[in-house]
């Protein structure tokens, strides 16, 4: 019997662990993609290795990736994997350990498969749709936050400028983790009570983790309290809110009329 699709994501994130642990304790080149973008020879070899596998597996399904070339095709697949293959590369390139391997399946523009990797942590997030959200083959929830004196939010420094919320900075107490994709996660762990991020973000960023917040009972919408959708033309997404729901409801009426 072939493996399911979640053993198949699980499979590849921890192999995917093992070939960037060696370029992290080794060499590894880096370049500039653009201004301030940059990618190193650990994201293009994790790149390579899981589409590779992947698509060995799966053929007929589309793939994404932010390291490969966009290829229009998967606009037509019903099913694509959704890859960042190092999310976080600046922590990775810097020595630090909270990056991560991003993996989705994402049917008909939903992620249905999430596996979200922290090698040199030991954490291995993953979630099927309506099946709930696991850490290390554990089930995780939220938090439960529905009211207090601080709301406990990763989010960057840029995103508590007075302009994204026009009724007042909302009761935080704010940190901060590099990777898109583990902010989510440790919203679904409960670790934290809620994430936000107002820029454009990429959907090998967060389709993983915002499936697995979900699955853990957390409420997740774009910026504006819009649904997320995937495999769209241009991949990205108007930011991401992820919260308990109470924290959610707290930190969208502080946005009232963003």
């Amino acid at each position: 019997m072939p493996e399911s699709d979640l053993a198949l994501l699980t499979d590849a994130a921890r192999q995917a662990g093992e070939i960037a642990s060696g370029f992290w304790s080794g060499t590894n080149r880096v370049w500039d993609k653009s201004t301030d973008d940059p990618v190193s020879e650990a994201d293009l070899a994790v790149d390579t290795y899981l589409r590779e596998r992947l698509l060995a597996a799966r053929p007929d399904y589309g793939w994404l990736s932010e390291e490969t070339e966009d290829d229009p095709a998967r606009l037509k697949a019903s099913r694509v994997f959704v890859v960042d293959p190092i999310d976080g590369t600046r922590a990775f390139i810097s020595g630090e350990k909270t990056w991560s391997h991003s993996l989705a399946i994402v049917e008909n523009g939903l992620p249905v498969t999430a596996v979200v990797h922290l090698p040199l942590r030991g954490r291995l997030f993953s979630a099927e749709k309506g099946k709930g959200a696991t850490l290390n083959g554990e089930a995780i929830a939220h938090s439960g936050w529905t009211g207090g004196p601080e709301i406990r939010l990763l989010a960057n420094a840029a995103s508590m400028d007075a302009r994204h919320w026009p009724v007042g900075q909302p009761p935080v107490r704010r940190s901060f983790r590099p990777s898109l994709a583990y902010r989510l996660c440790l919203v679904a762990q409960g670790r934290y009570d809620a994430m936000v991020t107002f820029r454009d973000s990429w959907e090998w960023d967060i389709a993983a983790g915002a499936l697995i917040a979900a699955e853990a009972g957390a409420r997740v919408t774009n910026r504006a309290g819009a649904a997320l959708a995937f495999n769209n033309d241009r991949p990205a997404n108007h930011g991401v809110v992820a919260a308990t729901p109470g924290a959610y409801d707290v930190l969208m009426a502080h946005r009232a009329g963003a």
